[in-house]
């Protein structure tokens, strides 16, 4: 079994590199290690196994134990696995909720013939990057406005370095702002972009503000 580790020490973009590579099905078990368990998005994941679950504290209280079993509820044969020595209140109250809401989804979808099924998310449904409109005010709105599709990279080698270094910065102020709301994959996308645009300018880092800017136009001059 191909097995990835995802904990605190990891940073944002690797977080989202190994995230996307769980979607894609580059491995097939992903272990967090002391991590919260909000917004992992993830409908491909059918199995979530909680190890000492038994262990009371913040990461295995009622609250973070229905967190942490609401990973498993994107897919129609989600399953959760409680690993303990004895069943503490907290993992009681957590079942107890769980099957609560259960038979009240059961009632609703009975009652409106609705046939559950797992959320359909592609990992290609991202934005084309050279494009993103989030509807945010920024200073960077000229760069998520302009057309959807991806600048040709004629379009990119016929730019001022200058421009392209304004493009880098923008890209990389959304994609930081994307993974803080833990939209991963429109994140990873966007990394990409940064990459691509890169590549074809061979500009190793993207200019951020007036230095970055004058940085560039220095180096276009030699």
């Amino acid at each position: 079994i191909k097995v990835r580790y995802l904990h605190s020490t990891i940073d944002t973009l690797e977080r989202i590199e190994i995230l996307r590579d769980l979607r894609s099905g580059k491995f097939d078990v992903l272990v967090g290690i002391n991590l919260l368990r909000e917004g992992l998005d993830l409908p491909e994941v059918s199995l979530v196994a909680i190890l000492d679950a038994d262990k009371e504290g913040f990461l295995r209280s009622e609250i973070s134990l229905i967190q942490t079993i609401g990973r498993a509820a994107r897919n129609i044969n989600g399953r959760v696995i409680m690993y303990a020595d004895t069943i503490t209140k907290s993992i009681k109250n957590a079942i107890d909720e769980t099957d609560r809401r259960r038979k009240l989804q059961t009632k609703f979808n009975l009652e409106n013939n609705i046939v559950p099924q797992t959320i359909n998310k592609t990992i290609s449904d991202i934005l084309y990057l050279s494009g993103i409109k989030t509807g945010r005010k920024s200073t960077k709105d000229t760069v998520r406005t302009r057309s959807e599709k991806k600048l040709s990279e004629n379009a990119i080698m016929e730019m001022d370095l200058s421009k392209v270094a304004y493009i880098l910065s923008g890209l990389e102020e959304e994609m930081h702002f994307e993974a803080r709301d833990l939209n991963f994959e429109k994140a990873a996308a966007i990394r990409d972009e940064i990459k691509r645009i890169k590549k074809i300018t061979n500009i190793e880092t993207a200019g951020m503000g007036n230095e970055g800017r004058n940085i560039h136009k220095r180096r276009k001059r030699a």
